[in-house]
């Protein structure tokens, strides 16, 4: 019975150690932010901010204080190559594309703000873009030129796309 015993554990160990072997650890993989907000009229202070959008020609945008997605509802990121520069396409997961084709029906001729955080120590932030809400967007992908480098959009694709691939790993998705 103990011969049995000892192999039984070493299929286990052995089991346990390809299994664990396997994944792949992201921990140290750097993480990103993305906070969607909407333009809004100024009403009060506790319920709105006017942030500046964009650095070489800032435009002032009222916006409410609390996002509308977050990069909890961000499924994947990518670059896009666009004549003369690049683009960020952000697909959001089933209840951020609901909530994008909301707002975005809602609230034509407003902005949609668009606030990053991204890189290692220190991190980088700031507001990257305010696309103008021409239709209702009801694919659940928001596609937009950021007022960042190339360099700074490959660290905020990858961050998002790290976010993305831990909450699919909490939620039991692979």
């Amino acid at each position: 019975m103990k011969v049995w015993a000892r192999q039984f554990n070493l299929y286990l160990a052995l089991a346990a150690a390809l299994l664990c072997g396997c994944q792949t650890d992201r921990k140290d993989q750097p993480a990103a932010a993305l906070r969607v907000h909407i333009e809004t009229s100024p009403d009060s202070a506790a319920t709105t901010q006017t942030v500046s959008v964009l650095r070489s020609d800032p435009v002032l945008v009222t916006l409410g204080r609390d996002p509308v997605l977050t990069e909890a509802n961000v499924v994947a990121a990518r670059i896009i190559d666009t004549p003369g520069g690049f683009a960020l396409e952000v697909r959001f997961d089933e209840n951020g594309a609901w909530l994008l084709e909301q707002y975005t029906a809602a609230n034509p001729g407003r902005h949609l703000a668009v606030f990053g955080q991204w890189g290692g120590k220190p991190v980088t932030s700031r507001w990257l873009a305010a696309p103008l809400i021409t239709r209702r967007i009801a694919d659940g992908v928001l596609t937009f030129t950021p007022d960042m480098s190339r360099d700074e959009a490959d660290q905020l694709v990858a961050g998002l796309n790290n976010v993305a691939w831990k909450n699919r790993k909490k939620g039991g998705l692979r």
